[in-house]
């Protein structure tokens, strides 16, 4: 005989047709053993809180659990998520005594980024020397949990809005000590909602400002693209994008 185990955890169910979601978990119901909660109000470590205006997304607890993890809940706010300082040569060579512990934090600031945009960047550069940090690293992973700490209660505002597609790009110019390649900047907002931002070295060097921001007006398209595309596969209407 074959038994066939299916579980499933954390649902969240929503639209905008009351009858189809009362159909939807009657049919779930049928299927599985399964509790309702009620009105979302936490939801895999996010936050969310209903007001008159839309809803507020944060990760102030699973933050917090970050900083404690590190041992720094008694550390000092950073005013920024990276320091303009550059770390002196000889902790920059020096192996991090405990690459697990770097890599267990960066991963997790991975997650947080999903309300908090402003760190993207910050953590993409951590995940780069996850293979081998060194005491630096670690600086500079401290200093983004010091930001954080002065931040907690920072997160996304999603209020109802114009289904527009609006698109701000930027890039610096050569601005990898590394190997001199330029960042792309983007950030992506459906009405008055951030949905998307990202911040990606590009693939090879620009020979000037003008060949950088073109490249990241190109990037920034291609995801454009494909955002109308998933649009159009649910049936919204939207008007031209604005990049």
């Amino acid at each position: 005989m074959t038994v066939l185990l299916m579980y499933v955890d954390d649902i969240l169910i929503t639209g905008n047709n009351l009858a189809h979601v009362a159909s939807l978990i009657t049919h779930v119901h049928s299927t599985f053993s399964m509790k309702e909660l009620g009105l979302i109000n936490y939801f895999l470590g996010v936050s969310i809180t209903p007001s008159d205006s839309g809803y507020f997304l944060s990760q102030t607890k699973y933050a917090l659990d970050i900083i404690t993890k590190a041992g720094m809940a008694d550390c000092k706010p950073a005013p920024s998520p990276m320091s303009v300082k550059p770390s002196s040569l000889s902790s920059a060579t020096v192996a991090y005594s405990n690459p697990s512990l770097y890599r267990s934090i960066v991963g997790a600031l991975q997650y947080l980024t999903i309300t908090r945009p402003d760190i993207s960047f910050a953590v993409n550069h951590a995940c780069q020397t996850m293979h081998s940090p060194t005491e630096a690293d670690f600086a500079s992973v401290k200093h983004l949990l010091r930001y954080l700490k002065g931040t907690l209660h920072q997160g996304l505002s999603f209020t109802p809005g114009p289904l527009v597609l609006l698109v701000f790009s930027d890039s610096d110019w050569a601005g990898s000590i590394s190997d001199c390649r330029s960042t792309t900047g983007c950030c992506v907002f459906l009405g008055p909602n951030l949905i998307s931002c990202s911040a990606k070295t590009q693939p090879i060097v620009s020979r000037s400002s003008t060949e950088a921001e073109y490249r990241a007006l190109a990037q920034v398209a291609a995801e454009l693209s494909w955002l109308q595309m998933l649009l159009t596969d649910l049936r919204i209407t939207h008007p031209c994008p604005i990049l």
